[in-house]
């Protein structure tokens, strides 16, 4: 009984987690995220977003800014190519973040050079004690934004954080991808 009693106060609980989070956060086409204010005119997104999620919010102006004058790397682009039917990419970004303004426009203008499907990537927003819904940032070791990491078969096979060991994000991703 004791057992029973015990189980049944853990469902209700996690029912009740379940409905305050869907209450907070706002789901768009499998996107589940929460919008905090940190600061004055500052958004954080926590959770799953997308790139259409940072495209259509007009406070984010510095998406469009940050592509002037990027030339993404031709390894990176090759390895994307070459692994497109075998990897997918988690990448961890703060939209309060300067490295994650500069880096994630250009990631995803990589993608989009290389042809590279969307439906690959997994962007996910951390606040400013990089923490995400569903403990994500612990259960994948994030310590700085951006990261992003290379997965296949379920595997971790790289990871790029902030700019990367050269400065160049994506000339360490191109190492990662055609290893």
């Amino acid at each position: 009984m004791k057992k029973t009693t015990i189980a049944i106060t853990l469902f209700l609980g996690s029912i009740s987690f379940l409905f305050t989070l869907s209450a907070n956060a706002q789901t768009t086409k499998g996107v589940q995220y929460e919008v905090l204010t940190e600061g004055s005119n500052e958004k954080s997104y926590k959770g799953i977003i997308s790139q259409e999620v940072l495209l259509s919010d007009t406070t984010f102006k510095w998406y469009a800014s940050n592509l002037n004058g990027y030339t993404p790397n031709t390894e990176a682009i090759a390895g994307l190519k070459k692994n497109a039917d075998s990897i997918q990419i988690i990448a961890f970004m703060g939209t309060w973040c300067e490295d994650s303004h500069s880096v994630i426009p250009k990631f995803y203008n990589l993608l989009d050079a290389a042809g590279f499907s969307k439906e690959k990537v997994t962007l996910i927003g951390v606040d400013r004690s990089k923490k995400t819904i569903s403990h994500l940032t612990e259960a994948l070791n994030i310590t700085n934004v951006p990261t992003i990491i290379v997965m296949k078969k379920g595997k971790e096979i790289g990871r790029v954080i902030e700019y990367g060991k050269y400065g160049l994000f994506d000339k360490e991703l191109g190492e990662i991808l055609n290893k």
